[in-house]
């Protein structure tokens, strides 16, 4: 009788455990499905918002939008480099996350305060957050020195025909 009431008892915090934990896991296992990653990533990150910033980022990747999940990438690849570690190991890595999903690899002003927003618990310095938004992008960025002449292949006729 005592194992029926233990058994019973188990199985109802299991089943409430699933059913407390199923948007999360569900927002969560999107995310980490499109950047093709393992999900402690995401849930780290979520467990570490708090308690009302994770449920308000669960519910936007909830939303189930392309750039909602593109804006909640960056917002993992800025915890993730940002405070986590900024090596230039885990900057290319993260990066490289980015592109194999292909999202954008840039990071906006509006990625860093939607970033701002949800690791306000971390008390993050938004001027140091953007001074790593300038570096980044400046980091990874194409070389501007080079025209945009020498970088395509395309020739016009019209331009080769003028000269002559």
């Amino acid at each position: 009788m005592i194992w029926l009431m233990l058994v019973t008892l188990v199985v109802v915090f299991f089943i409430g455990f699933r059913v407390l934990n199923s948007q999360a896991r569900r927002a969560s296992r999107a995310l980490t499905k499109r950047l093709n990653l393992d999900p402690v990533y995401v849930e780290s990150l979520i467990s570490l918002m708090g308690r009302t910033a994770g449920e308000e980022f669960v519910a936007y990747l909830s939303r189930d939008n392309e750039a909602h999940l593109s804006n909640a990438a960056s917002v993992l690849l800025i915890y993730q480099v940002f405070i986590v570690d900024e090596s230039e190991e885990s900057l290319t890595f993260w990066r490289g996350v980015l592109r194999k999903a292909y999202f954008p690899t840039e990071i906006s002003s509006e990625h860093v305060r939607l970033a701002l927003v949800f690791l306000r618990e971390l008390e993050p310095d938004a001027q140091e957050m953007h001074a790593f938004r300038l570096r980044y992008n400046t980091r990874f960025s194409p070389a501007e020195d080079i025209s945009p002449a020498e970088v395509s292949n395309v020739y016009s006729i019209h331009s080769r025909i003028n000269r002559h």
